[in-house]
């Protein structure tokens, strides 16, 4: 055989097999890629799961004692005496007055978390189930409110990254909703992203956080980027979030029907093999794969037109909203809202489950446009109006202010030194 044909030869066939072998490593890498993303969908939820405490309030009436009260939220009169034994060793019980609330706070298997009374303007009684019965005391409620600057970079998810801040998972999902209609904080977040806030935050008497209050400038870096979110009150005093050159953020839709997004396991499609039913038929959603209990929200505002079990979409949600749109919510787990009920954007409306036809846990949500099935993904939203020229010089004022604080949170810090930072007082 001529030498020159077997080197050419020789070459191809090392050069195919540094194609495979290349090929086979980016198979891994991706592989490898979906796992991790898998494992941190599942303790994002997990992590959501936990810290998430359902409230619900009732005002004393005339009469109550506090024991009657609490027993209206589902306690047993059991648990009711054991709860009032605790708060009448922090408080006088005799002096809980009508008109003032009572707030019980539950996990969403419907485990008691925390019972709150708000004794007057300064001071809370919040009593917590410990080992086998109640711990109470009063804190003190803060009358001043500070404006303080966080920032962080996220190594995996905005979750994690404003746990290792220091700050709570509240503060987490009130930037995902400022946020959520332009970005998917599941699947646009990277490594190396960041983000900026200037917010109120509420403290008790000890130093802890209470409560986050405004947020009054935000920033994320996406991979370079950058979307700005400002506070401002259009002419009939609704705030909104607004970018810096007056555009609002705000949309019909939020991005997401999932607070923190998830993976996108099976795309909008006229023909797609139903792994059940084992036939080529259309899928008129979007499906998001995600841990059982991973709280839904609706993406827009409108009316619950129906809630309850239907066929082989098992637990589903559907919502009429403005302009002929209808959204839907199949397989939950568990439902939060009833026919006839008008919702909120971003309200927590249901769990993912595996009901009807389901070969798991996953979320399929379906929109419709006056009848007719979009593909969510590729649905373009209009946004809200900007700001008008007559509010401009109020909005650039507000700009001015706020933007130098964000750029630069040492700003703020030698503000208050100095005693110049901006305050804001209950």
């Amino acid at each position: 055989m001529n030498r020159k044909f077997i080197v050419i030869l020789v070459v191809v066939f090392l050069a195919g097999s540094a194609t495979l072998a290349y090929t086979f490593q980016q198979r891994l890498k991706t592989t490898a890629d979906l796992d991790r993303e898998i494992k941190l969908a599942g303790e994002v939820a997990a992590t959501i799961h936990e810290n998430t405490v359902v409230p619900t309030d009732q005002r004393v009436r005339a009469g109550d004692n506090f024991a009657s009260i609490l027993q209206k939220f589902g306690l047993s009169a059991d648990e009711a005496a054991g709860a009032s034994s605790a708060a009448q060793r922090a408080f006088n019980l005799r002096q809980v007055r009508a008109g003032n609330t009572v707030t019980v706070g539950r996990s969403i298997e419907g485990q008691l978390r925390e019972i709150d009374y708000k004794i007057d303007a300064d001071r809370m009684l919040k009593i917590t189930p410990e080992n086998t019965g109640y711990i109470a005391q009063i804190r003190e409620i803060p009358s001043r409110t500070e404006i303080v600057a966080v920032s962080g970079t996220l190594q995996d998810s905005l979750f994690n990254a404003i746990e290792d801040a220091g700050e709570s998972a509240e503060l987490a999902m009130r930037l995902s909703q400022i946020f959520g209609y332009d970005l998917d904080f599941y699947t646009d977040p990277r490594k190396g992203d960041s983000f900026r806030v200037v917010l109120e935050k509420r403290k008790y008497a000890n130093g802890q956080t209470a409560a986050y209050g405004k947020i009054y400038a935000a920033e994320y870096d996406n991979g370079g980027k950058k979307y700005q979110a400002l506070l401002f009150h259009d002419p009939a005093g609704q705030p909104g979030y607004y970018t810096a050159d007056g555009k609002s953020l705000q949309k019909a839709f939020l991005r997401s029907p999932l607070k923190f997004g998830a993976l996108v396991t099976s795309h909008f499609s006229k023909a797609r093999f139903h792994p059940i039913l084992k036939t080529y038929r259309a899928h008129m959603g979007t499906d998001y794969g995600a841990p059982i209990g991973t709280p839904v929200q609706t993406i827009g505002s409108g009316k619950v037109v129906f809630a309850g079990r239907k066929n082989g979409e098992g637990n589903m949600i559907q919502i009429s909203h403005a302009n002929g749109y209808e959204t839907m919510y199949l397989h939950l787990s568990k439902m939060f809202v009833r026919g006839g009920e008008h919702i909120e954007i971003g309200k927590t409306i249901g769990l993912v489950g595996s009901t009807g036809l389901s070969t798991g846990p996953h979320l399929d949500f379906r929109i419709l446009q006056r009848g007719q099935y979009k593909n969510f993904e590729k649905l373009g939203l209009p946004p809200s109006d900007p700001v008008s020229k007559k509010n401009w010089p109020e909005f650039a004022e507000l700009r001015e202010k706020w933007l130098p604080l964000l750029k630069n949170p040492e700003l703020l810090q030698a503000n208050a030194a100095n005693g110049a930072a901006p305050t804001a007082s209950r």
